[in-house]
């Protein structure tokens, strides 16, 4: 089946040649081309230009997009959509006055949704991921990652993995899957923390790689939750399986986790909310990207990640959503967009270098999304007639789009 999208006002993320990463002043460049036509091929973008060389002959479909501007859907590296239930009563409590760790150690928080989790079927949180999952495509994510975590049981753990990797086969996007069983330490294992990491390292680890579950770890590093030694300890094991770390880090405190992260060259560090010299220091002469959620940091109150800082540093940043029942109850790559440029005092250009290329590279997917090439996945964004790409982040209250297409299927 091919597709032809004719009159693009302006097709934006253009790269003749493919663009693994971007860092520094390259995150501010944002190729463009203005009154252009772009040909889908099945499930891939075969051909672009301008409109004055538009390809002639019959097409399957053809849309015109005049007055539109036509860009890569988001890539949303960083979720946690699959969970049961929510956690509404929660962000009433945080209205009176309790703070996120305060309500985590009445019970709630994490192990709230462990439990909820661990009470519902298989086929139920599929049900209720499905719903989340169609919600955020129609938002413009045409590629994300889903992390374990809220299950902490190796079978809650699996049943999780499970459902992310159905949804991958059962929905026109691409899923990337990640084991975080290293989330938060059960109430079973209260007092047994070093425990709860043998599990996961001895019972959790060889079982997810058996089935061939995830494509990443994670563990939260943070006070309270996992120390950099135990962080260490569950990275150096999961070598065995291949599967490439990720770490939560710095959403408090700053407790050498970022040092952690570079040690084990993880492909990104999560969150950095709270960050020193030294934590820049360590990411300017590494591999690693820094993925800031300006979602969690609009919805909890805390400081947001320092991007303008870290792109000056010449630090390859990333943004996502954090999607979850707690800390970021939104998939809306768009808000984290303009919250990104508002709040973080980032360029649009460098937002949507951030949304689209640095953020395939964050799930090893730069080679097929992240830009308007030949030859990578027809995942794109149809806005509706808007004046520039800069008016996305701008109109923050509305999404500004059209239609999507997912894998060269129009939503």
């Amino acid at each position: 089946m091919n597709v032809l999208l004719t009159n693009i006002r302006e097709l934006v993320q253009i790269r003749e040649f493919p663009v693994k990463k971007l860092s520094g002043p390259d995150m501010n460049d944002l190729p463009t081309l203005k009154n252009a036509w772009l040909l889908i091929q099945d499930d891939r973008i075969l051909n672009f230009g301008g409109m004055e060389a538009a390809p002639e002959g019959t097409f399957d479909q053809v849309i015109d997009c005049s007055g539109k501007t036509v860009l890569p859907s988001w890539c949303d590296s960083h979720t946690h959509i699959v969970y049961a239930g929510n956690r509404e009563q929660e962000f009433v409590d945080r209205i009176n006055g309790l703070t996120y760790q305060e309500i985590a150690q009445k019970g709630g928080g994490i192990l709230n949704s462990a439990k909820k989790l661990q009470q519902t079927s298989e086929e139920e949180l599929f049900e209720q991921s499905a719903k989340r999952l169609v919600e955020v495509m129609a938002m413009g994510t045409g590629a994300i990652e889903i992390k374990s975590g809220y299950g902490l049981t190796t079978e809650a753990e699996l049943k999780m993995l499970r459902v992310a990797k159905r949804l991958d086969r059962e929905y026109p996007v691409t899923v990337k899957t990640t084991f975080l069983g290293a989330h938060a330490v059960p109430k079973e294992f209260k007092n047994n923390k070093e425990g709860y990491v043998d599990l996961i390292i001895e019972e959790m680890l060889p079982a997810v790689a058996e089935e061939k579950l995830a494509d990443f770890v994670d563990v939260f590093c943070e006070d309270g939750y996992f120390s950099t030694e135990d962080t260490d300890r569950i990275l150096s094991a999961a070598t065995r399986y291949n599967l490439v770390p990720k770490i939560h880090v710095n959403q408090f405190n700053t407790i050498g986790g970022v040092a952690m992260g570079v040690k084990h060259k993880a492909l990104t560090v999560d969150h950095l909310e709270v960050l020193s010299d030294d934590d820049i220091r360590e990411l300017q002469h590494s591999g690693t990207m820094a993925v800031a959620l300006p979602g969690c940091s609009f919805f909890l109150g805390i400081p947001y990640t320092p991007g303008r800082t870290l792109i000056d540093a010449g630090v390859p940043l990333v943004l996502a959503t954090d999607f979850n029942p707690g800390s970021s109850p939104s998939g809306n790559m768009n808000f984290v967009l303009a919250a990104a440029c508002i709040k973080m005092k980032l360029s649009p250009e460098e937002a949507i270098n951030a949304a689209t290329i640095n953020a395939a590279h964050a799930m090893g997917l730069e080679d097929t999304h992240g830009s308007i090439t030949k030859g990578k996945k027809a995942n794109l964004i149809i806005t509706t007639e808007i004046p520039s790409y800069g008016f996305l982040p701008y109109y923050f209250g509305n999404d500004c789009i059209d239609s999507v297409i997912c894998e060269g299927k129009l939503l």
